[in-house]
């Protein structure tokens, strides 16, 4: 991911200097204006490399960031001190990149600063929803009941995403071990046969023919096959980088039959679960709807929510802004409505999020139950082909012979 050099205005007045990996340039001034950060100059840092990671982000995963945060919770409850608490944390720690910035936190903590302040200070290590939550807590006083809820909500994120990932490594597997077969006869199995036709001076049908010249130029010229790749690659991504190219390939992305469907379900229960957890801590709607935008994961989506957040702030309510983007069910608009009319917004987003996770749910065991098969049948084929192309000519010399 690119990374960049930004000189930014923080809340408290001071001006700093900090290295981002983001996207794109427009997506990271927009994230870190989000947060509450002035940005006088965002510059690409073309020579990260040379630092040795020094000022770079530190990145968790989800298993770190519950853990670390699964062990806050139960010394605030204990009723320790914030900076014994951070000292106690600091001891079990490993040295290392993040045990660097919670000594950092301890710092701006001990020096006067809040600890929704201190996190802020590390955004590419703290989500700001996280930020929000701990903000909530501060000002309601119940920091430990906030953080409680949080930590819920995070749980539900990696149990979905956790089903995301294992639906998708039984098709990546069979797909992998379809092209190492299929590389193996090509570069192996059909020069051997083409060889022996060579020698013996047989007449080959046409798909023989087709098959052994493809091979032929696989095996000669394979290091061009692969530099094509690379190249294509490297044009590719300095596309999708910029927000033009992302726009059109979520868009694409969407309309695709069953995976669109797949992938807005799962952007809207994200989306519904991540705003019901930042209103329920307080935060105002627009200001809620801001925050939870970035787990769209589709700048497609994300580019309908501006608009609806932009509606909202001229008084529409949430669910005719959210029914004009065009991406929303009808079922999860009226249950918005319903929300919004009784005064139940935050629960009727928590049953919505239930809602479409279960649909995710079901969506990706039909997946893995239809692609099984459907793998092994192009598998087979494609082996059977290559199988068949080049025993045919033993066929006919055998019937020539006989």
């Amino acid at each position: 991911m690119p990374t960049y050099q930004c000189k930014i205005g923080t809340v408290d007045g001071r001006i700093v200097e900090k290295v981002y990996e983001s996207g794109s340039r427009f997506q990271l001034k927009e994230n870190l204006e989000d947060q509450g950060f002035h940005v006088f100059l965002i510059r690409r840092h073309y020579l990260s490399f040379l630092d040795g990671g020094k000022g770079r982000a530190v990145r968790l995963s989800g298993r770190q960031f519950l853990s670390f945060n699964q062990e806050l919770l139960v010394l605030l409850r204990s009723g320790l001190s914030v900076l014994k608490i951070f000292d106690t944390q600091l001891e079990q720690m490993e040295a290392g990149p993040f045990r660097d910035v919670i000594a950092e936190i301890r710092e701006d903590i001990r020096g006067g600063s809040s600890l929704s302040e201190a996190f802020a200070k590390h955004p590419r290590s703290f989500s700001p929803l996280y930020i929000a939550a701990l903000k909530a807590g501060e000002k309601t006083g119940d920091l430990p009941e906030t953080l409680a809820r949080f930590l819920a909500y995070q749980k539900r994120v990696e149990a979905i995403r956790a089903k995301v990932r294992s639906a998708s490594f039984y098709p990546l597997l069979l797909t992998t071990a379809a092209i190492v077969v299929v590389i193996f006869l090509m570069l192996y199995v059909v020069p051997r046969f083409s060889q022996i036709y060579a020698d013996a001076n047989v007449q080959l049908p046409l798909i023989t023919q087709i098959l052994i010249l493809v091979s032929d130029i696989v095996g000669r010229y394979w290091y061009l096959v692969i530099g094509a790749v690379v190249l294509a690659i490297v044009l590719c991504k300095p596309i999708l980088r910029t927000s033009q190219g992302r726009l059109r390939i979520d868009g694409l992305l969407l309309k695709i039959p069953f995976f669109g469907r797949l992938a807005i379900d799962y952007a809207l229960s994200s989306f519904a679960r991540t705003l019901g957890t930042i209103l329920n801590s307080g935060t105002p709607l627009v200001e809620a709807m801001k925050m939870a935008r970035g787990t769209l994961n589709n700048l497609r989506l994300e580019q309908g929510m501006i608009q609806a957040i932009q509606r909202v702030e001229e008084g529409s309510a949430l669910s005719d802004a959210l029914g004009r983007t065009g991406y929303f069910p009808a079922l999860a608009l009226r249950m918005v409505n319903v929300g919004e009319t009784s005064g139940s917004l935050t629960e009727m987003l928590s049953d919505i999020a239930d809602y479409y996770e279960a649909a995710v749910e079901a969506r990706l065991n039909r997946l893995t139950t239809m692609i099984e098969p459907v793998l092994m049948m192009v598998m087979g084929l494609l082996i059977a082909f290559i199988i068949v192309a080049m025993y045919v000519p033993i066929f006919q010399l055998a019937g020539t012979v006989a």
